[in-house]
């Protein structure tokens, strides 16, 4: 047992049963410790700040530029009298505040209509991850827990397979079987211990899985185990176009994708642009000493106040290749997300009818197990008459543990496809994940 569950039990003064680790819990730790979502929430925080980065091109821009040298000149005077060369040894600066308001500019007007987009698209990309961090969350604890219990069917399938062995054995000796009888039973054994250690594979995998995303060591004794008692309710809403229209207006990966096109298109824009003039206001103090050779010993203080206007007129045609590569860009994420769209709404479809299916299936399961119960010790009873023989019980036995195994996995695919149904809908909140506790024992 990990050492979250003693910790708690020590803080409850030991009092009453220690909890198992839920849903809830489990998915509080993923929160903290699972990589990929904490990956997903820095991908987030810097993708909102295309939003400041876009709003910068439209705000004022204030710059000053400092610049101080010593010079070494030789100075030639020409006159009629010949030439004059004298030796300048100097030092020079210049000072510059200069304060740029864009009025007009096209590029940077697209590029915050893109940062707009690109900032949302961050959000929705982030509650994706959020909403997929909970089904990794449940598949894990899940296939833990099926797992486990198809280690319990194979233990009990063997240790039932054991008890016929000895009975086999015993009515060798007494001269009433056979020993196809014994090989037989000894192969079924065999058998239902390879599956033993397959589902003991299996659990360590999900168990790995389940520590990765929390963050912490978990046993299959952590968790919580599904009720005996599994009722199902009915869905809502009960037919698929209303599950359809959730999906197409609040999946959070076509909602992504619609605004990777609008980014797209403002890119367009923002190319366009390089054919367009852009205009500016700008004001400027400037103090300088001895900038040139022409105003040597002289200083300057200069307050300029004006306007900047500049034309584009000729950039080698790469302004209309830019264009036309952004908008051959814009289509291809244009039929991504028809593409997305037809993936999401055929994953809709597929987990709709396996919930609506969940209800007749489980009951059928429910009604084949107990029929197989039944087959069995009718089985047994007509082998003790002469009218059956031994493959016959064990194909009974058989047939009895494999329903009860189809049983548990249409069980945990109902919650599964539950879940998927709501992720793929775009509607799946935390509150989804206590709703599915109550298909599982809260305490140990």
């Amino acid at each position: 047992m990990s050492m979250r569950l003693p910790v708690v039990a020590l803080l409850l003064g030991l009092s009453g049963p220690v909890m198992a680790l839920d849903l809830g819990d489990a998915y509080a730790l993923a929160l903290r410790n699972d990589p990929t979502f904490k990956a997903a929430a820095a991908e987030r925080l810097a993708g909102v700040e295309h939003l400041a980065i876009g709003r910068a091109g439209l705000l004022p821009n204030l710059s000053y530029r400092y610049n101080r040298a010593r010079n070494d000149s030789e100075v030639t005077q020409r006159s009629q009298f010949g030439d004059v060369t004298t030796q300048r040894d100097y030092r020079s600066y210049t000072s510059t505040l200069t304060l740029q308001q864009p009025l007009f500019d096209y590029a940077a007007w697209s590029q915050y209509r893109s940062g707009l987009a690109q900032a949302a698209l961050a959000d929705e990309r982030f509650r994706g991850r959020g909403q997929e961090l909970m089904v990794r969350l449940f598949g894990a604890y899940s296939a833990a827990l099926f797992a486990n219990e198809q280690i319990a069917l194979a233990q009990a399938q063997r240790r039932t397979y054991a008890e016929q062995l000895t009975l086999n054995a015993r009515r060798l000796k007494g001269g009433e079987g056979t020993r196809t009888d014994v090989l037989e039973t000894r192969a079924r054994y065999e058998l239902a211990q390879a599956q033993e250690i397959e589902a003991g594979d299996n659990l360590d995998a999900a168990l790995r899985a389940l520590q990765a995303i929390i963050g912490e060591a978990v046993t299959v004794e952590d968790l919580a185990p599904m009720v005996s008692d599994f009722h199902i309710q009915p869905l809502a809403p009960a037919r698929f176009e209303p599950w359809r229209d959730l999906a197409v207006a609040h999946n959070a990966e076509l909602a992504s994708q619609r605004l990777g096109l609008t980014v797209a298109e403002q890119n367009i824009e923002r190319q366009r642009a390089g054919h367009l003039p852009s205009l500016s206001a700008y004001a400027s103090k400037g103090i300088s000493s001895s900038s040139s050779e022409s105003s040597y010993n002289q200083r300057y203080d200069t307050d300029s106040i004006g306007l900047q206007l500049t034309v584009p007129l000729f950039a080698g045609g790469g302004v209309a290749a830019a264009v036309r590569q952004a908008r051959a860009q814009r289509d291809a994420a244009g039929f991504e997300l028809d593409a997305q769209l037809r993936d999401t709404v055929n994953q809709l479809r597929r987990q709709f009818n396996l919930c609506a299916s969940g209800t007749a299936k489980i009951r059928a399961y429910d009604l084949a197990v107990k029929a197989a119960a039944a087959l069995v010790q009718a089985t047994r009873k007509s082998v003790e008459g002469g009218e059956r023989v031994n493959l016959d019980v064990l194909d009974a036995e058989q047939q009895l543990f494999g329903a009860r195994r189809d049983l548990a996995q249409a069980r945990h695919e109902y919650l599964r496809a539950w879940l998927q149904l709501r992720y793929l809908a775009g509607v799946l909140e935390v509150g989804d994940l206590n709703v599915l506790n109550r298909y599982f024992v809260a305490h140990l």
